[in-house]
């Protein structure tokens, strides 16, 4: 790392210098944006605070805006309790100490138009998940938002809902939800107790109404009411004007620690980001546009062009064969296959990375293994199994917590956010390459990177928006500020992006849009504005202590008025918790940056 020395006039704002190139190229009617930039938080009344950018000047005119609260957890609106916990029977589920579970993990939340109603749907990051079908009133002159009412979306269908992280926006206005960090079922098959369950898992079993922490509980019992294959795909959510809801989990989509999928302009196409460490990327073709029930599954293979700012690569993109939603709820409720039921394993030999013969090679999250697939279950293993099987059909599962991922439409530019290059995404990490291919070496930098993604069209694969390489844009850059700085513990430069989570692109306007998630990285949170072209980064907002911005998204015009919502997950629960006085400043916060004034794309006009 550098040793910097700070002078505080130099930081905090993004410096003047960083600032003329935007506001050159705002000019009197420019239609990039540019928006008053936010100091770094470096007193304790700023970083207990959410601070956001108080004006926007775009289209020649400069608007008043600021962040507005929607809701927070555990908040009543109507009826329903916002973050409050239902299992499948529609009871709260309970904590350890008797209490009812309220989620402060709000995540990804959706403004959805329908007829003369919008309503919200909102993610609650939790084991069991939950989502939130909230009905919004917009005063038609100021465009705020507040809520009418709220209530649990019943996943009871759909076996329940595991942990739902980033989300999107279907071309078709419909909620495209995530299932993140699915269960390593091959441990959960192989476990002889409770004590061989995984921590992370057990608070699932809560949902059909088993304490996993009571003595009498069984790992039979856990195993009957949680079946791993259930979780880990998209969901979507489609709400008519009277606020009905219909969920569906995208099988056909494969099995990954699902950050989110996005669907291309052709209806078609879909990316998904696997979050994690040794994870994959995904492509989806479906088979008719508007319909995610059935498709071809895609598997990406980095082939490494450079290593400098964050690495380049041309992509390959490893056909994982076709499947639909019918099949895969077959296999999974009636058949009830499990791992053991798809490969065949063997114990690897730790000191060469080897395996005996028969056997492939692979190193994902679940680490280094030898896997034989068994006759006739490519399909079951593509969709139940995709990062194992990706990795076992020789794509690149090297990944490090693979993020966000946005569009620019007119461009036809993808960017994926990558919120660490580390571990597998380093040249012969000693642990997470064994046993791998090491398609991807990189330098190390803990501060991650946004990439830069061009879209082609492929007659082989059908489609229009495959991506044909993969290059670091915005990157991260590790610093070390003197105990004297007031930046002092900030690993990430204050200035530049740490630990990328979120992006949202602002079509026809050059504007790039990037939250975080970093503990040490930035004390405190940001959202950034970056302007395609000039390389300017503005701060838009930062978040109280320990809290992570989740799921910031982009609304050009509803009902005449712009929209950037945001997301405040956990404040004082990721760092920082001694920090916390008043248990209600924990409560999370669902809002939105604006409202901004309508930024339609100047291109499609």
């Amino acid at each position: 790392m550098r040793q910097f020395t700070i002078k505080k006039a130099t930081l905090g704002l993004c410096s003047a210098a960083l600032l003329l190139p935007a506001l050159a190229l705002a000019g009197a009617a420019s239609p990039v944006p540019v928006f008053k930039p936010v100091p770094f938080p470096a007193t304790d009344e700023q970083k207990r605070q959410i601070l956001a950018s108080s004006e926007i000047t775009v289209d020649g005119k400069t608007t008043p805006i600021g962040f507005n609260t929607i809701l927070r957890s555990g908040d009543k609106a109507g009826d329903g309790v916002f973050g409050l916990l239902l299992d499948e029977k529609g009871r709260p589920v309970k904590n350890q100490d008797g209490s009812e579970h309220i989620s402060v993990d709000n995540d990804f939340s959706s403004l959805i138009p329908v007829g003369d109603k919008l309503f919200m749907v909102s993610h609650f990051e939790s084991r069991p998940g939950a989502m939130y079908l909230t009905e919004l009133n917009q005063d038609k002159a100021s465009g705020k938002l507040s809520a009418i009412s709220t209530r649990n979306i019943d996943m009871s269908e759909a076996g329940g809902l595991w942990v739902p992280c980033a989300g999107s926006v279907t071309p078709w206005q419909t909620h495209l939800g995530s299932e993140e960090y699915p269960n390593n079922a091959r441990l959960t098959e192989a476990a002889k107790n409770m004590d061989e369950i995984e921590d992370y898992d057990k608070p699932m079993a809560r949902y059909f109404g088993l304490d996993p922490y009571a003595a009498a509980t069984t790992v039979e019992d856990f195993r009957k009411a949680f079946k791993p294959y259930r979780y880990g795909y998209p969901v979507e959510v489609r709400v008519d004007e009277k606020g009905n809801t219909k969920v569906v989990k995208h099988y056909a989509m494969g099995r990954t620690a699902v950050e989110l999928a996005k669907v291309m302009p052709d209806e078609k196409t879909a990316y998904i980001s696997d979050d994690g460490t040794n994870v994959g990327f995904f492509l989806f073709i479906a088979d008719q546009p508007r319909d995610l029930s059935s498709g071809r599954l895609y598997a990406a293979k980095w082939n490494q062009t450079s290593a400098e700012n964050g690495g380049a690569a041309d992509l390959e993109w490893i056909d994982l064969g076709h499947a639909d939603n019918a099949a895969m709820v077959k296999a999974i409720e009636e058949d009830g296959v499990s791992f053991s039921d798809i490969f065949a394993t063997s114990q690897p030999n730790a000191a060469t990375g080897t395996c005996e013969g028969g056997f492939t090679s692979i190193n994902t999250t679940d680490g280094h293994e030898c896997l034989q697939l068994k006759p006739g279950m490519e399909a079951i293993a593509s969709r139940l199994e995709t990062r194992r099987y990706a990795a076992y059909k020789g794509a690149t599962t090297e990944f490090r917590k693979e993020e966000g991922i946005t569009l620019d439409p007119d461009n036809k530019i993808l960017y994926v956010a990558m919120s660490e290059i580390n571990k597998g995404m380093l040249d012969k990490d000693a642990k997470a390459d064994l046993g791998g291919p090491n398609h991807i070496r990189l330098p190390q930098n803990d501060c991650g990177a946004v990439y830069k993604l061009e879209l082609v069209s492929d007659k082989a694969i059908g489609s229009d928006y495959v991506a044909k390489n993969m290059v670091g844009l915005v990157n991260g850059e590790p610093t070390s500020y003197p105990a004297e700085s007031e930046f002092a513990g900030n690993t990430c430069h204050v200035d530049k992006i740490a630990n990328p989570d979120n992006v949202t692109f602002m079509p026809g306007r050059d504007t790039l849009i990037i939250g975080e998630d970093t503990g040490d990285g930035h004390q405190n949170d940001a959202i950034w504005a970056y302007t395609v072209g000039t390389d300017t980064l503005t701060r838009i907002q930062t978040t109280p202590y320990g809290s992570e911005t989740t799921s910031p998204y982009f609304y050009p015009n509803i009902n005449g008025h712009g929209y950037l919502i945001s997301v405040v997950q956990h404040p004082y629960g990721e760092s920082d918790m001694d920090k916390l006085g008043d248990p209600a400043d924990a409560r999370a916060y669902t809002g939105y940056i604006g409202p901004l004034p309508v930024m339609d794309n100047p291109n499609t006009k």
